[in-house]
């Protein structure tokens, strides 16, 4: 945690109070249920208070920001910002993947690696900020790294993968394409669901998400991507 310290002092000019909570939030559950015995707390509960205050300020920049936008889209456009893959790409951007704590089954299957872990990791590390410092200090901090890329316009472009795969498939005639929930995971604040689309009753790939529709469309972009789109 030292090394962590330092980095988010240097880079972000960031100095947690309550080191507990920083370390809380870089502890993965594979990591405390290897090591029972010590009691050792888990991120689960800072990622629920993370995507709470994430969701508000993101909100509250976009409102602000586009004030003849209606609100349908922003909402898409929030939900392609706090997207699951986005903050995990904000995670690596930040070197924060180097310092979570995993248990030694989920490392060597790559989850240092997996979205999902690291959009985890994104959140909680909100959460671990809100509760130390505040929501201004959350603010600060997103103002700095999340901010600039969609001031860029690197999320102007929202895809409905759904939809772009109905189109592709149904070029020579309709085909019917089928979601269906396979697999749903994690505590019931927090839930990954796992969504298989099938085309004409074969498989054609599977994707996860925080919400049904948000795997859906994940299995719609793995879709796409299968098929050289």
């Amino acid at each position: 945690m030292k090394a962590l310290e330092t980095k988010l002092a240097q880079d972000f000019d960031i100095v947690f109070n309550q080191k507990n909570l920083l370390e809380t939030a870089f502890t993965h559950t594979s990591y405390a249920n290897e090591h029972r015995l010590l009691n050792i707390s888990h991120n689960e509960r800072l990622e629920f208070l993370g995507d709470a205050a994430l969701q508000l300020v993101i909100s509250n920049y976009l409102y602000r920001r586009y004030p003849d936008k209606p609100e349908g889209e922003m909402s898409k456009l929030r939900s392609m910002i706090v997207r699951e893959e986005s903050l995990a790409g904000f995670t690596k951007v930040c070197g924060f993947e180097k310092y979570i704590r995993l248990g030694k089954g989920e490392e060597r299957s790559g989850g240092r690696k997996r979205a999902t872990i690291l959009g985890d990791l994104w959140e909680a590390f909100l959460g671990a900020l809100y509760l130390d410092q505040g929501l201004p200090a959350v603010e600060k901090f997103l103002g700095e790294v999340m901010i600039p890329q969609v001031e860029k316009g690197d999320f102007d472009r929202v895809t409905d993968y759904k939809t772009a795969l109905q189109e592709r498939l149904q070029i020579h005639g309709t085909v019917d394409i089928a979601y269906t929930v396979i697999e749903e995971s994690g505590p019931a604040h927090s839930k990954i669901f796992t969504v298989l689309v099938t085309v004409d009753g074969k498989e054609l790939s599977s994707g996860t998400g925080k919400s049904k529709k948000l795997a859906e469309q994940a299995a719609a972009e793995v879709a796409l991507k299968q098929l050289g789109n």
